[in-house]
């Protein structure tokens, strides 16, 4: 049974991101303000809890701490095989596109 695509905020901000809704349904992850220090586990935990239904036609989109958008993506990957969805805002269209990453393992 499909569900319908989410799209997955890695932190909370200021910026508008109502034109993702396009997209699926609006989930932000972590509040706005939270930092990870020097324990990266408990926001992994977090991440981990948030995204536990994440599957191949959700989105993430980048925006906040750097490392938690590391933690996302690598969360992303691990529930889909390593292939994920991220939207990219574009300023000139002042709109998201939609962009496909695949890091399954490459054999040569």
């Amino acid at each position: 049974m499909s569900t319908s695509p989410v799209v997955y905020v890695v932190q909370d901000s200021k910026k508008n991101v109502v034109s993702a809704m396009d997209f699926g349904s609006i989930e932000i992850i972590l509040p706005e303000g939270v930092q990870i220090t020097f324990a990266a586990a408990p926001t992994v935990r977090r991440i981990r809890e948030a995204m536990h239904k994440f599957n191949e036609n959700d989105y993430i989109i980048a925006i906040g701490d750097p490392v938690a958008i590391g933690i996302a993506c690598a969360v992303a990957s691990e529930r889909t095989g390593g292939k994920f969805k991220m939207l990219k805002w574009d300023r000139q269209e002042n709109r998201y596109y939609p962009v496909t990453v695949d890091i399954e393992p490459q054999y040569l």
